[in-house]
C-alpha cells in the first residue's frame, strides 16, 4: 500500500512546486511590466525642446563625460528631431546623470548656468560641450576654462561673471539634486537612458522602437 502511494505523493508534490514557480513567475513579470511605465518626468524648470504643449515627452538621462550619450545626439537625436520635434508631435528634455564624477558635475552645473541666462542657448551649449568630448572618454577634459569658453561661443552676450557665480550657487546646486532624483526614482543604471511618456526603451539605439513607443502616446 505505501509502494503505491510513494509515487501518487511526489507526483502531487511536483504540481504543487509547478504550480508556486508558475505564480512566482506571474508575480515577477507583473512587478516587471509595471515597472516600464512610470508617471512622466516633470519638464518643469528643465531643458525642452520643441513644442511644450505636445503630447509626447521624449525624455534623455545624460552624462556629458559619457560617449554612448555623444553617439545617441549624433546619431539619433537629428532623425528624432526632423521627424517629431520640429514637426511639433513631441517635445524633447534632458536630465542630467553624474555617472563620471566631477568632471560631470561641472558640465551640468554650467548647462544649467546658462539654461537660467539664456534657455534658449541652452542646445547649442549642450551640442557643443558633447562636440568636445574626446575618443577616449577616460581622458580629463572637462575644466571650467573649457566649459567657459564653449558659453563665450555658444551664448550670445554671456555675462560671465554671472555665469561663474551662477555655477556656484545654491539654486543651480538645487536642480542638479532635482535631476538625481529624479535618476533615482526611474533607476537610470546606463546613459543614455530614454523615456517616452515615462516608458523607457531597452535599447535607445532602436530608432524603430522609438518611433513605435512615440506613434502609440500619440494615439
Amino acid at each position: 500500500m505505501k509502494a503505491q502511494r510513494k509515487p501518487l505523493i511526489l507526483v502531487l508534490i511536483t504540481i504543487v512546486i509547478a504550480a508556486i514557480v508558475a505564480l512566482v513567475a506571474w508575480g515577477t513579470k507583473g512587478k516587471e511590466e509595471a515597472k516600464e511605465v512610470k508617471s512622466l518626468p516633470p519638464v518643469t524648470g528643465q531643458p525642452v525642446l520643441g513644442d511644450e504643449k505636445a503630447k509626447v515627452t521624449v525624455t534623455e538621462f545624460g552624462d556629458y563625460k559619457c560617449p554612448a550619450c555623444k553617439a545617441w545626439g549624433e546619431r539619433i537625436f537629428p532623425q528624432l528631431q526632423a521627424d517629431y520635434i520640429d514637426s511639433g508631435k513631441v517635445k524633447f528634455s534632458y536630465v542630467n546623470v553624474l555617472f563620471h564624477g566631477d568632471e560631470s558635475l561641472l558640465a551640468a552645473l554650467a548647462s544649467e548656468a546658462v539654461y537660467k541666462q539664456n534657455p534658449e542657448a541652452f542646445w547649442n551649449f549642450h551640442k557643443e560641450v558633447y562636440k568636445q568630448q574626446p575618443e577616449s572618454h577616460d581622458d580629463v577634459w572637462i575644466n571650467e576654462d573649457l566649459l567657459t569658453q564653449i558659453a563665450k561661443e555658444t551664448v550670445p552676450n554671456l555675462d560671465e561673471m554671472r555665469f561663474a557665480a551662477d555655477m556656484k550657487s545654491r539654486e543651480i546646486t538645487s536642480l542638479i539634486g532635482e535631476d538625481e532624483k529624479l535618476v533615482q526614482a526611474y533607476n537610470v543604471q546606463l546613459t543614455p537612458t530614454i523615456a517616452v511618456n515615462g516608458k523607457v526603451l531597452e535599447d535607445p539605439y532602436d530608432y524603430e522602437k522609438l518611433t513605435e513607443l512615440i506613434e502609440e502616446a500619440l494615439q
